[in-house]
């Protein structure tokens, strides 16, 4: 079964104005990892789709949705999957590719059958999706969290000691566009992404994960100073557009899973905003 929506683009503008809800209604993606279910959704920054398929009591297909006014999904995409969830494996056009926790595939455009398997069905996947429009073929791809560029950030002085993992990107894997990576909070660390930055020319998504129960972090969005926050819950993630910084503040340590597409590929293009000016 597959569901999705749509989210059109918001000005700075209106954002100032918007109410908690509002807000979240706008940017948060909050009906990921349903058991039997792919769940997409189409953002209007960069016709970006993030979603989720999580296959329990069967397999599940990658279908083509309404906007895409295309036979199937992948006819002018490309798409990054990273699992989150048991041990799995995603069929592309007869290929099974296994995918272990936090192992991630990208996959082309042109594949027209991609199916999502769980070896456990106790303890299933949780294939976490991102998808960006693709203008040529390239090759699938797994990439291993092990097999990751990795780079060691921040400091626990300023809570922000945290390892990027650069898996779906220009070193790693040749993509059209989309890039994706994980980041992973050392304990005692807290803070994503700070200093905090924008990219004009590329817009980005958030997936949150490893929160303890009870525990949240709060995503910090909006122009560097106009501020705005939402409380996000593990699995859950947030749509940043181009004008907005993307960074958050954990109760606890955690992971988060990003995903970019746009203009541009170097992923050190950026304007970073002195924490000092920040409101």
């Amino acid at each position: 079964m597959t569901k999705y929506s749509s989210r059109y683009a918001s000005s700075p503008e209106a954002v100032k104005k918007y109410d908690t809800q509002q807000l979240r209604e706008e940017f948060l993606i909050d009906d990921l990892m349903q058991e039997d279910e792919v769940v997409l959704v189409y953002s209007h920054y960069d016709r970006y789709i993030a979603g989720s398929a999580v296959p329990a009591k069967g397999d599940l297909a990658l279908e083509t949705i309404d906007p895409l006014k295309a036979p199937y999904f992948l006819e002018r995409r490309e798409i990054g999957i990273i699992n989150v969830g048991g041990s799995g494996s995603v069929v592309v056009e007869g290929t099974s590719y296994e995918l272990g926790f936090k192992d991630a595939l990208y996959i082309g455009s042109g594949n027209k059958e991609v199916i999502f398997k769980s070896i456990d069905s106790k303890n299933p996947a949780k294939f976490y999706i991102n998808s960006a429009p693709a203008h040529t073929t390239y090759p699938t791809v797994k990439v291993s969290l092990a097999e990751a560029n990795k780079l060691e950030l921040g400091t626990m002085e300023t809570a922000n000691h945290r390892t990027v993992n650069q898996m779906i990107i220009g070193s790693v894997v040749t993509t059209c566009q989309l890039q994706m990576g994980m980041t992973e909070l050392r304990p005692g660390s807290v803070w994503n992404t700070m200093p905090a930055h924008v990219h004009d020319r590329r817009m980005e998504v958030y997936f949150y994960l490893d929160i303890p129960e009870n525990q949240a972090v709060c995503h910090f969005m909006g122009q560097p100073q106009e501020t705005r926050h939402i409380w996000m819950n593990n699995h859950q993630a947030v749509i940043s557009p181009p004008w907005s910084i993307h960074s958050g503040s954990g109760t606890s340590n955690y992971t988060f899973i990003w995903g970019m597409a746009g203009e541009n590929l170097d992923y050190g293009d950026m304007d970073v905003c002195k924490i000092t000016d920040l409101r």
